[in-house]
């Protein structure tokens, strides 16, 4: 599916027909990709992506993400969909701290 990806290299929007394309090929996943786009819920830290979840938020690290399903069944998911989609097309909020220093004022 790396076509898809190339296709989308440097847009600002995602057409009607791609849309159908992500819907059909990646099914709920794409679906849910999409809306976090939408919905601006991807942002761009210094040192990771962070997707906003219904119920929380998840690092997404390369191929790797911190929610349930991709660390049970060790499968891609849609947060890393959702993520893969932004870098393609630059839709993602950039912010510019480092998620790890979150962690230390969380704390």
């Amino acid at each position: 599916m790396t076509d898809l990806f190339i296709r989308l290299s440097g847009k600002k929007e995602i057409d009607i027909a791609t849309r159908e394309e992500i819907r059909f090929t990646y099914g709920t996943r794409g679906i849910k990709a999409l809306v976090a786009l939408d919905e601006e819920r991807v942002k761009k830290y210094l040192d990771f992506f962070v997707v906003q979840g219904a119920t929380s938020e998840y690092i997404i690290d390369e191929d790797f993400c911190t929610c349930g399903d991709f660390l049970y069944r060790g499968r891609g998911c849609w947060h890393l969909l959702a993520v893969r989609l932004a870098r393609a097309t630059g839709l993602f909020e950039p912010v510019d701290l480092w998620y790890q220093d979150r962690w230390k004022r969380e704390s």
